[in-house]
């Protein structure tokens, strides 16, 4: 196991590398100037050109690009030209809002979804199998924004249930004091159960769109794969010795089962951290999601850069997380690696 954590490992740092590379071109090769928009629409030239050699951008792009990777390495990922803050202290802020919200939605969609498909697969054609259709058609056919803005107009607007959909917090609370990020876990630490409340409320919404979002292909990936697995031989012989229906569907056919649906739930992770973006839009999440948007909007290059490097960090560590629980569920994968 450790020697195949180690080659995933190693095969990650390319791949690091050329996410810094692409994205760097990309950057610049994004339209408009960052240096007339600092400036301001009534800046002259020699005013841009001065905000342009300030911000570094005069530079040849070759140059540009090795001070921007000696600072990587030393763990800067520069400054904010909107806000005037390091990135990396940006990001350590927001990310924690923005990983609260993915796993409570993905965690949502788990809790329904994968009974739901083992439901749907061992009673083919049943009111259970019908409903676990229309749900995956109508989670994939709806646009997450939409589906954010339907659940607002319904929850907030018409019926009032809801908080207003402004952030992590109501204005009238404080936030916890910063243990671990997620204001769910540090409420309940300072024991601030009406903070708790509120921060609960002010997730449900987004965490619900989210979870709409992604329960589709995991239902569909589990009802599929527990209808191969109930097919297979070793299933029937399991039926054939007596054995109770919940031990074969639990014992034998759920945990084989697992496999694939493990590798959807990577999948989604990261199509979640790319909605994320248009969630965090619509309900004024303070995530690192908005904050790229944002960046982005203004030309703001090391934002967006720090933003798309730290994606593709927690993807390989989540890559790497799946590949640990393949070698628990399957022991072949242990062997192979």
């Amino acid at each position: 196991m450790l020697t195949m954590i180690g080659k995933r490992l190693m095969f990650a740092i390319p791949s690091l590398i050329g996410v810094v590379i692409v994205t760097f071109l990309l950057t610049r090769a994004l339209p408009g100037d960052p240096a007339a928009y600092f400036a301001g629409p009534a800046a002259t030239k020699e005013a841009v050109e001065q905000v342009r050699k300030k911000l570094g951008l005069d530079k040849p792009l070759i140059e540009q690009f090795f001070r921007y990777t000696s600072d990587l390495a030393h763990g800067d990922f520069g400054n904010s030209l909107t806000t005037g803050q390091p990135v990396a202290t940006e990001i350590r802020n927001r990310l924690p809002a923005s990983a609260e919200l993915t796993l409570l939605g993905l965690i949502v969609s788990i809790v329904i979804a994968i009974p739901l498909g083992v439901l749907a697969a061992t009673r083919p054609g049943s009111w259970v199998d019908h409903l676990c259709r229309v749900t995956t058609t109508a989670g994939v056919s709806l646009p997450v924004f939409f589906t954010g803005l339907v659940l607002v107009y319904v929850f907030y607007f018409q019926l009032g249930w809801s908080p207003a959909p402004l952030g992590r917090l109501d204005v009238f609370y404080s936030a916890p004091p910063t243990v671990t990020g997620f204001y769910l876990i540090d409420t309940l630490i300072a024991r601030d159960l009406e903070a708790f409340r509120s921060a609960l409320s002010q997730l449900i919404l987004p965490a619900t769109t989210l979870a709409i979002f992604s329960l589709a292909p995991i239902a569909r990936m589990t009802r599929a794969s527990m209808l191969a697995v109930l097919a297979s031989e070793f299933v029937r012989t399991a039926r054939a010795s007596g054995l109770s229906p919940t031990t074969v569907i639990v014992t034998y056919a759920f945990r084989n089962a697992m496999l694939p649906v493990i590798t959807t739930l990577s999948m989604v992770f990261s199509f979640l951290l790319g909605a994320n973006v248009l969630v965090e839009k619509v309900f004024a999440w303070p995530g690192i999601g908005s904050y790229a948007v944002e960046a982005l909007i203004s030309s703001d290059f090391a934002p967006v850069q720090g933003f798309v490097l730290t994606m593709a960090v927690m993807y390989v560590l989540l890559n790497l997380v799946i590949d640990i629980l393949y070698g628990v569920i399957d022991p072949r994968v242990r062997l192979e690696g």
